[in-house]
Protein backbone atom coordinates (compact mmCIF):
# COMPACT_ATOMS: atom_id res chain seq x y z
CA UNK A 1 0.00 0.00 0.00
CA UNK A 2 1.40 3.62 -0.99
CA UNK A 3 1.47 5.99 2.13
CA UNK A 4 -0.30 9.03 0.95
CA UNK A 5 -2.16 12.39 2.12
CA UNK A 6 -6.00 13.43 1.87
CA UNK A 7 -6.34 16.90 1.91
CA UNK A 8 -9.22 18.70 3.07
CA UNK A 9 -11.75 18.53 0.36
CA UNK A 10 -14.35 21.65 1.00
CA UNK A 11 -16.03 21.15 -2.23
CA UNK A 12 -19.39 20.33 -2.18
CA UNK A 13 -20.57 20.21 -5.72
CA UNK A 14 -22.78 17.11 -6.08
CA UNK A 15 -23.05 16.14 -2.59
CA UNK A 16 -26.29 15.32 -1.17
CA UNK A 17 -26.74 16.59 2.61
CA UNK A 18 -29.43 16.17 4.50
CA UNK A 19 -30.04 18.40 7.99
CA UNK A 20 -32.24 17.81 10.62
CA UNK A 21 -32.97 21.14 13.22
CA UNK A 22 -34.22 20.70 16.69
CA UNK A 23 -36.95 23.60 17.00
CA UNK A 24 -36.91 23.62 21.03
CA UNK A 25 -34.71 26.54 21.86
CA UNK A 26 -35.78 28.22 17.94
CA UNK A 27 -34.14 31.33 18.22
CA UNK A 28 -30.82 29.75 18.52
CA UNK A 29 -32.06 26.57 15.91
CA UNK A 30 -32.80 29.48 13.08
CA UNK A 31 -29.19 31.37 13.60
CA UNK A 32 -27.56 27.86 13.45
CA UNK A 33 -29.63 26.78 10.15
CA UNK A 34 -29.17 30.31 8.31
CA UNK A 35 -25.32 29.81 9.23
CA UNK A 36 -25.16 26.47 7.82
CA UNK A 37 -26.94 26.99 4.92
CA UNK A 38 -25.05 30.05 3.85
CA UNK A 39 -22.04 28.19 4.07
CA UNK A 40 -22.95 25.04 2.68
CA UNK A 41 -24.24 27.26 -0.79
CA UNK A 42 -20.43 28.93 -0.32
CA UNK A 43 -18.85 25.50 -0.97
CA UNK A 44 -21.33 24.82 -3.83
CA UNK A 45 -23.94 22.73 -2.21
CA UNK A 46 -27.01 23.27 -4.17
CA UNK A 47 -30.26 23.65 -2.73
CA UNK A 48 -31.72 20.94 -4.75
CA UNK A 49 -29.63 18.63 -2.98
CA UNK A 50 -30.02 19.58 0.56
CA UNK A 51 -33.13 18.07 2.48
CA UNK A 52 -33.95 20.07 6.16
CA UNK A 53 -36.26 18.09 8.43
CA UNK A 54 -37.15 19.64 11.88
CA UNK A 55 -38.10 18.11 15.21
CA UNK A 56 -39.63 18.97 18.62
CA UNK A 57 -35.84 18.54 20.52
CA UNK A 58 -32.76 17.45 20.71
CA UNK A 59 -33.63 14.25 22.02
CA UNK A 60 -35.41 13.66 18.90
CA UNK A 61 -32.69 14.05 16.10
CA UNK A 62 -31.17 10.53 16.66
CA UNK A 63 -33.84 9.32 15.15
CA UNK A 64 -34.55 11.58 12.24
CA UNK A 65 -30.93 11.03 11.38
CA UNK A 66 -31.51 7.39 11.27
CA UNK A 67 -34.13 7.20 9.15
CA UNK A 68 -32.94 9.39 7.00
CA UNK A 69 -29.11 7.46 6.90
CA UNK A 70 -31.72 4.19 6.34
CA UNK A 71 -32.46 5.76 2.75
CA UNK A 72 -28.77 5.45 1.57
CA UNK A 73 -29.83 9.05 -0.44
CA UNK A 74 -27.13 11.35 1.30
CA UNK A 75 -23.12 11.68 1.41
CA UNK A 76 -23.61 13.49 4.95
CA UNK A 77 -25.79 14.77 7.63
CA UNK A 78 -25.99 17.60 10.15
CA UNK A 79 -27.54 18.17 13.57
CA UNK A 80 -28.37 21.35 14.71
CA UNK A 81 -29.94 22.30 18.31
CA UNK A 82 -29.47 24.01 21.71
CA UNK A 83 -29.58 22.26 24.54
CA UNK A 84 -29.48 25.46 27.30
CA UNK A 85 -28.34 24.16 30.87
CA UNK A 86 -31.16 24.64 33.10
CA UNK A 87 -32.10 24.39 36.90
CA UNK A 88 -32.43 20.58 36.75
CA UNK A 89 -30.46 17.28 35.98
CA UNK A 90 -32.31 17.02 31.96
CA UNK A 91 -29.80 19.08 30.63
CA UNK A 92 -27.07 16.34 31.25
CA UNK A 93 -29.86 13.67 30.01
CA UNK A 94 -30.78 15.57 26.87
CA UNK A 95 -27.07 16.30 25.85
CA UNK A 96 -25.46 13.16 27.14
CA UNK A 97 -28.01 10.81 24.91
CA UNK A 98 -28.00 12.86 21.74
CA UNK A 99 -24.38 13.52 21.56
CA UNK A 100 -24.51 9.53 21.68
CA UNK A 101 -27.14 8.88 19.58
CA UNK A 102 -25.76 11.24 16.97
CA UNK A 103 -22.64 9.53 17.14
CA UNK A 104 -24.05 5.95 17.23
CA UNK A 105 -25.86 6.47 13.85
CA UNK A 106 -23.16 7.63 12.14
CA UNK A 107 -21.08 4.84 13.35
CA UNK A 108 -23.98 1.86 12.32
CA UNK A 109 -24.38 3.72 8.96
CA UNK A 110 -20.81 4.47 7.79
CA UNK A 111 -22.21 7.76 7.23
CA UNK A 112 -20.26 11.24 8.20
CA UNK A 113 -22.92 13.60 11.03
CA UNK A 114 -21.70 17.15 11.72
CA UNK A 115 -23.08 17.34 15.45
CA UNK A 116 -23.69 20.79 15.70
CA UNK A 117 -26.16 20.51 18.85
CA UNK A 118 -24.97 23.35 21.30
CA UNK A 119 -24.29 22.44 24.63
CA UNK A 120 -24.43 26.15 26.98
CA UNK A 121 -24.90 27.40 30.12
CA UNK A 122 -26.77 30.19 29.06
CA UNK A 123 -28.82 32.05 26.44
CA UNK A 124 -26.27 34.65 25.41
CA UNK A 125 -23.39 31.97 25.08
CA UNK A 126 -26.00 29.88 22.69
CA UNK A 127 -26.41 33.17 20.23
CA UNK A 128 -22.20 34.00 20.28
CA UNK A 129 -21.82 30.34 19.09
CA UNK A 130 -24.45 29.60 16.67
CA UNK A 131 -23.12 31.52 13.66
CA UNK A 132 -20.30 29.81 13.82
CA UNK A 133 -20.66 26.72 14.99
CA UNK A 134 -23.65 26.40 11.99
CA UNK A 135 -21.35 27.19 9.40
CA UNK A 136 -18.34 25.13 11.30
CA UNK A 137 -21.14 21.80 10.56
CA UNK A 138 -21.30 22.52 6.99
CA UNK A 139 -17.24 22.36 6.79
CA UNK A 140 -17.20 19.81 8.35
CA UNK A 141 -20.33 17.90 6.51
CA UNK A 142 -18.43 18.21 3.10
CA UNK A 143 -14.93 17.90 4.13
CA UNK A 144 -16.14 14.16 5.61
CA UNK A 145 -18.41 13.43 3.11
CA UNK A 146 -15.37 14.06 0.23
CA UNK A 147 -13.29 11.72 2.50
CA UNK A 148 -15.68 9.05 3.12
CA UNK A 149 -15.84 9.04 -0.70
CA UNK A 150 -12.36 9.29 -1.45
CA UNK A 151 -11.46 6.25 1.31
CA UNK A 152 -14.77 4.19 -0.48
CA UNK A 153 -12.95 4.47 -3.86
CA UNK A 154 -9.82 3.41 -2.19
CA UNK A 155 -10.77 0.85 -0.60
CA UNK A 156 -12.37 -0.76 -4.05
CA UNK A 157 -9.32 -0.04 -5.91
CA UNK A 158 -7.73 -2.34 -3.39
CA UNK A 159 -9.96 -5.12 -4.00
CA UNK A 160 -9.46 -4.83 -7.41
CA UNK A 161 -5.81 -5.58 -7.46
Amino acid sequence: MTIGTFEADLNGESLRIGIVQARFNEDVCHGLLAACLAELKHLGVSDEDILHVTVPGALEIPLALQKMAETDQFDALIALGAVIRGETYHFELVSNESGAGITRIGLDFGLPIANAVLTTENDEQAEVRMAEKGADAARVAVEMANLSIALEELAQATEEE
